[in-house]
């Protein structure tokens, strides 16, 4: 069921793998102010290519939810308009948008979910809008935008403390609930990794993986167009301009609070060396990815790293797969988001537990200093891994989606 008090504030209830999850408008309209979807392919209902120029200003107020847009229609000009957006295009009517003078220079509805065959949205006078439908164009499946979404969200809170709750627990049953999370959030991306090799072959969807953690948080989107739009084979034989591909997606990337390493054309520079140094690395991925153990979740972390020689393995991808250019807790993303994903799919072999005890990638603060509070990480026999970091952030999200619910 749809919940829409207010505007921004309306809530689909979806389907996702493990049972139900809240998809808001809000973050619709954050994937709209990204590009975070196929603008190559939008088109609206009926049939005309959009051309998105500049997608506006988001306007956290009353009216259109992004101001000032440009858009043309099938090479038309691109004048500047406004922009609404709604998970279902019925909420346009809903809204009775179409009465009020505020909505009168919406030039484009933009809608999550398909409507029914025959819809038409209008405005004042019966001025037809055009409908552009964002599901079949997104990147991602909603559960990842959702996810994703929730992750971001506790990065952001610096300050952010332990809750009560889960220290007072008994440490074996909190262990145990942080495992079955740690277990639900390796599923999700296994899962996540299949959707992507559904819709790319492997070679694309390594290029995309790798663009996309470079990325990081704040620039995923924009990556996620280069990747598109400069296929690895172009950056393998040389022929992409770095300073060109920059400059393509100047309107798109996001620098303010980005650190000079994450800078994105420090990333893409870094990209242009990983593949210069180890090119072929999608393939030669699917060939060391073979001869890479198959490590049990359960025990001791430090037990299992000496016996399976963690260390030298990291050693090994950071040299053969991304030519000593990627280090430290971004070639752990990789690894963890990225690689072992989808090796799980391509090979079919298992990679939780090697997920589970690896190194603890790119993580919001808070997370591995929680579980040093615990004392699940203690330095000795379970030193600080991937897996217990990944499910203490299971953990949280799922209690803010109680507290939220409550």
């Amino acid at each position: 069921m749809d919940r829409a008090p207010q505007s921004g504030s309306a809530v689909a209830e979806v389907q996702g793998l493990y049972g139900p999850f809240s998809f808001p408008e809000r973050l619709l309209q954050k994937i709209w102010l990204r590009g975070d979807f196929d603008r190559t392919g939008a088109r609206t209902l009926d049939g005309r290519r959009v051309v998105i120029r500049h997608p506006g200003r988001w306007n956290l107020l009353g009216g259109p939810d992004f101001r000032g847009a440009r858009i043309g229609f099938d090479g038309e000009p691109e004048p500047e308009g406004d922009i609404e957006l709604h998970l279902h295009a019925a909420d346009w009517g809903a809204h009775a948008h179409a009465a009020d003078p505020a909505y009168a220079r919406v030039m484009l509805h933009v809608v999550l979910f398909p409507p029914p065959a025959g819809h038409v949205t209008t405005g004042a006078g019966g001025r037809v809008i055009p409908v552009l439908v964002l599901l079949p164009l997104l990147h991602h499946d909603l559960e990842e935008y959702a996810a994703e979404e929730a992750v971001e969200i506790l990065a952001g809170r610096a300050g952010a403390r332990l809750p009560d709750e889960l220290a007072k627990l008994d440490p074996v049953e909190r262990n145990l609930r942080l495992r079955r999370q740690a277990d639900a959030r390796w599923r999700q991306k296994v899962h996540f990794a299949r959707l992507r090799l559904q819709r790319l072959e492997w070679e694309a969807a390594c290029h995309a993986v790798a663009l996309e953690i470079l990325g990081f948080r704040f620039n995923r989107a924009p990556m996620l167009r280069i990747a598109a739009r400069w296929p690895y084979a172009e950056w393998a034989h040389g022929g992409v301009d770095v300073d060109a591909v920059w400059a393509a997606e100047r309107e798109g990337w996001s620098l303010q609070g980005v650190r000079p390493a994450n800078h994105p054309r420090t990333r893409l520079r870094q990209y242009a060396g990983w593949v210069r140094a180890c090119s072929g690395w999608p393939g030669r991925l699917r060939e060391l990815g073979d001869c890479w153990p198959e490590v049990s979740a359960d025990g001791e972390t430090r037990a299992a790293r000496r016996r399976h020689a963690f260390g030298a393995l990291r050693e090994t991808i950071a040299r053969e797969l991304c030519g000593g250019v990627v280090s430290g807790p971004r070639l752990d993303s990789l690894i963890c988001d990225g690689f072992l994903p989808l090796l799980a799919v391509a090979t079919a072999r298992e990679r939780h537990g090697l997920w589970f005890h690896w190194f603890p990638a790119d993580l919001p603060p808070f997370v591995v200093r929680g579980l040093k509070e615990l004392a699940v990480f203690d330095g000795r026999t379970q030193p600080a891994s991937h897996g217990m970091a990944q499910g203490m952030l299971g953990w949280w999200i799922e209690r803010e989606g109680r507290t939220t619910e409550g």
